[in-house]
């Protein structure tokens, strides 16, 4: 692993967490993620199963958690299964994991090779009543891939078919919402390593660069800071394609005059930091640029404040609606009268702001967590208001990394510049 490792007392609160929400008589089990294939014996790179590694803070294939809490023998409380090093693997990938090392990241003191699972279990099985599977529940999941996790479902019911069966989905998005310092701490280091590469990107932004290059760049700064890599496919979109909401292509040369939307973010120790800014191509912005941008930032510091415990997504949201169509019509976009009598169910912002304005973010960007839950102290959203004009060639988004607590929200990327002046302060300076 590239990153330093979190120290285990992390993990075994999260199972000491995680063990108090099972009925009696309970085994849970959570399984690693597979290696993705490509084409003929290519493999795309390895990312653990988040929850599995919420659990335990192993990041190696071919893994197996068990966790039966109230098991009379304490050795079989959490038991760890992970992959055996032979001959072949360790000439073609090297060693995996020790036993003492799994048992050093992990905090579990049981730990036995992945290929003694299913007897370990069979064992166990006899004497639980309940039986706690995972899968992803995330509301915006569309996958047709079957995960490891997936397949076990399937077995684990055909094998053990009289068994209780409960879900472990609801109980890790209740958990992993909330924030423990460590995580806090991987998140402040995957936005520290962003802003570093921002800042470099600041200094080469000109007319004539490409895309990519920009891209190439920001991902040199991740990799040489311990990170494994961006959090998600990174958006450099210069133009028109700043109005793409997912833009990919980052194959265009960057012209005088335009914008580019930058959304990109490092990835530390699983944890995701994600950043948004908008700059000039060429140092300077237009006063119709300009007068954009500093409403997408009022929305912004506005939508900041609003982050607080006891609010909820939903009254937030609403409250976001007012400051963007306030904005709207301070921009000639949207008229006073139009709005008051909109159809609320086509409401007019939708064509100037058409995504949400905050998501959870921690072991993935679009992190889990239940949308009627009341805003809570150790909570981590994005704050990423935009507006997007494509009749002008304009489209501006700024995205912040906010912690809620109980003093206020806390800003994870106030570091990294966002106000105009200090933009076009730093490009100018970098071209003298």
């Amino acid at each position: 692993m590239k990153y330093t490792p979190i120290n285990s007392a992390l993990f075994i609160r999260n199972r000491e967490k995680f063990s108090k929400s099972l009925k009696p008589r309970s085994i849970a089990i959570f399984h690693s993620n597979d290696i993705m294939p490509t084409n003929a014996d290519g493999t795309m790179p390895f990312r653990q199963n988040n929850d599995l590694y919420y659990l335990s803070g192993i990041d190696q294939e071919e893994t197996i958690l068990l966790l039966f809490p109230d098991h009379e023998n304490p050795k079989m409380r959490a038991i760890l299964f992970v992959k055996e090093t032979n001959e072949q693997v360790l000439i073609w990938e090297g060693y995996k994991l020790t036993k003492d090392q799994a048992r050093d990241l992990s905090g579990i003191q049981q730990i036995q090779w992945t290929s003694s699972f299913e007897s370990v279990l069979h064992t166990l099985a006899t004497e639980a009543e309940t039986i706690y599977l995972n899968t992803n529940e995330h509301l915006r999941s569309d996958n047709e891939v079957e995960t490891r996790n997936d397949r076990f479902i399937l077995w684990c019911k055909k094998h053990y078919p009289l068994h209780n069966y409960e879900r472990s989905a609801p109980i890790m998005q209740d958990l992993r919402v909330i924030k423990e310092a460590e995580e806090i701490d991987a998140l402040k280091q995957a936005c520290s390593i962003t802003a570093q590469a921002f800042d470099r990107v600041l200094g080469m932004i000109k007319p004539g660069v490409f895309e990519y290059e920009i891209e190439a760049e920001i991902h040199y700064t991740f990799l040489k800071n311990r990170s494994r890599g961006p959090a998600y496919g990174s958006i450099i979109a210069s133009g028109a394609d700043a109005c793409v909401l997912h833009y990919t292509g980052n194959d265009k040369e960057c012209k005088d005059g335009d914008l580019i939307l930058m959304d990109f973010g490092a990835e530390y120790a699983n944890y995701n930091a994600d950043l948004t800014r908008t700059v000039p191509v060429n140092g300077k912005f237009t006063p119709r640029q300009r007068a954009v941008y500093d409403a997408v930032l009022r929305i912004m510091k506005s939508a900041t404040l609003l982050l607080v415990p006891g609010n909820t997504l939903e009254k937030y949201n609403k409250e976001v609606v007012s400051l963007v169509e306030k904005e709207l019509i301070g921009l000639g976009l949207l008229k006073e009268d139009e709005v008051k009598n909109q159809n609320p169910e086509q409401p007019l912002y939708r064509k100037y702001f058409m995504h949400g304005i905050s998501h959870y973010l921690g072991l993935d960007v679009h992190d889990v967590g239940n949308r009627n839950t009341p805003f809570s102290a150790g909570m981590v959203f994005t704050c990423e208001p935009g507006l997007y004009i494509r009749e002008e060639n304009i489209g501006i988004r700024l995205e912040n990394d906010i912690l809620i607590t109980e003093a206020g929200p806390v800003d994870l990327m106030k570091v990294i510049p966002i106000e105009a002046v200090d933009i076009e302060k730093i490009m100018s300076k970098n071209r003298e």
